[in-house]
This record gives C-alpha cells, sequence and structure tokens, in this order.
C-alpha cells in the first residue's frame, strides 16, 4: 500500500492535519445550462498551515455518481488534509436528478463541457494564483482532458481512473486527443479495471504530449473496489489512491 495513514495525511511543510479539521463547504455554481441554474459544489479546504499554498484541485465525478459519492468524498478529504485545496462540482444531468430522484444519462458532451468549464471559472476566481489541477473520476476525468486538450486553464490532469474504452470493447479507445495534451499528467488506475487494459494504456501514452505517470492499484476494480480476498479495507485503498496523488503533486509541482 501506498502512504496514507486512515485518519490523517501529512503536510511537508507543516504538522500533521486530521480529517476531522477539513472543511468542507457547500456552495452552488452558476451554470449556463437550460435546464438547471445552478448545480451543487463542494470545497474541501485544508487547515491555513497545512495549505501547500500553490495548487488546487478540481475534481469532476463519473456518469453514474454524484459529487457526494463515497470515493469521492474519501479521497478529496484526504487530499485536503494533505495540503491540496479541491473543489468538487455537479454535472447538469446528475443535478437534475437529485432534486427529482430520477435516474438521467450524461448530458451530450458539449454540454458536459459548459457546466465543467463553468466550474474552471469559479476555481480560477477561488484561487488566485494557484496551478489548477483538472480530472476526475472516469468520465469526469475524460471531459478534463477534452478542455485541457482545446486550451482550458490547466496546470496537471489527475485522473482516478480513466475510462480508456468501453467495457468489453478494448478497440474503441478513447484517446484521439492524447497528442494534444502537454500537461503533467497522473493516471491512477485499478489493476482490474474493465474500462482500461493496463497494457492499452501504456501504448496509448506513447503519444501522450506531456510528461506522464501510471499508478497502478493492485486488485481494484474501475470503481476502486477491492474484494474481501485482498485484505484491503475501503480506508487503506483511500489511503493509497490519494497519498499516491499527493506525492505526485509535490513531485510535479515543488514550491
Amino acid at each position: 500500500m501506498g502512504w496514507a495513514p486512515p485518519r490523517c495525511a501529512c503536510s511537508p511543510y507543516g504538522r500533521r492535519a486530521t480529517l476531522q479539521e477539513v472543511t468542507v463547504r457547500p456552495q452552488l455554481l452558476s451554470v449556463p445550462h437550460e435546464g438547471v441554474q445552478h448545480v451543487a459544489l463542494r470545497l474541501d479546504l485544508p487547515t491555513d498551515d497545512t495549505d501547500l499554498g500553490h495548487v488546487a484541485y478540481v475534481l469532476a465525478h463519473g456518469a453514474g455518481s454524484r459529487l457526494d459519492a463515497p470515493f469521492l468524498e474519501g479521497v478529496s478529504a484526504r487530499l485536503a488534509a494533505g495540503g491540496v485545496p479541491v473543489m468538487r462540482f455537479q454535472y447538469a444531468y446528475m443535478e437534475l436528478s437529485a432534486r427529482d430522484g430520477r435516474r438521467r444519462p450524461p448530458d451530450r458532451r458539449p454540454v458536459l463541457e459548459v457546466v465543467h468549464r463553468a466550474a474552471i471559472r469559479d476555481a480560477e476566481e477561488r484561487f488566485p494564483g494557484r496551478k489548477l489541477l483538472l480530472g476526475g473520476k472516469s468520465m469526469g476525468g475524460r471531459i478534463a482532458s477534452y478542455l485541457a486538450a482545446e486550451g482550458e486553464t490547466c496546470a496537471g490532469l489527475v485522473f482516478l481512473g480513466y475510462p480508456l474504452h468501453p467495457a468489453g470493447k478494448p478497440d474503441k479507445l478513447r484517446t484521439e486527443h492524447f497528442a494534444a495534451l502537454a500537461q503533467p499528467a497522473l493516471f491512477v488506475q485499478g489493476a482490474r479495471d474493465a474500462l482500461c487494459d493496463a497494457k492499452l494504456l501504456e501504448t496509448a501514452l506513447e503519444v501522450y504530449g506531456g510528461p506522464k505517470t501510471v499508478e497502478i492499484i493492485e486488485d481494484a476494480d474501475h470503481g476502486f473496489d477491492v474484494p474481501r480476498r485482498s485484505g484491503r479495507s475501503t480506508d487503506d485503498v483511500l489511503g493509497d489512491v490519494s497519498g499516491r496523488v499527493l506525492r505526485w503533486v509535490r513531485a510535479t509541482f515543488p514550491v
């Protein structure tokens, strides 16, 4: 397992911060969308003495999960405890589902991008002068990568389960924009991810335009769930994922 005690994370510039000290602020994000005027937003903020001070992470959810999915909440809290502020937001289709309880498929890519761009603009205002890291869980990371390839504000990309291909369709790769990406990127993938064959990812990254790092979480699937026989708990996996992200951030964006 990677670095990450289950109840705290360590800033290289100060004391250890507990998860209980992380400030979580529910907010609303105004979006130019016909169906909704606002979507939910969450800020996971470090304490002043543990904040790394120069980066912030805009974290988007996956196709079937909300911004408050347990995995996203767990990773966000641990990253904030380690000194990285995290901003989560909800895509419009998921916001509507949260309001009326009806399941909806994801919006088309242009609609997803409109909301995602609004989140980036908000992050620029909330975290002036900081390097913005974009990324997310599965679909959210994919949309972030498209925006980065199109020139959107992005110092680096952090993917939590990049959906390289649809399940069972390894011939349909989602890599057409990789050559246009110059930002350093971290791919955190489960070893049993049905949406990302490890060998195919290795080959696909040969054309990636910038520095790239791949971290494999043993026994984990696309949702970073692990079988009981692995002997690892949910806290273990959350600590492993967030610990690898924090190490990459510190090595890639030193103060």
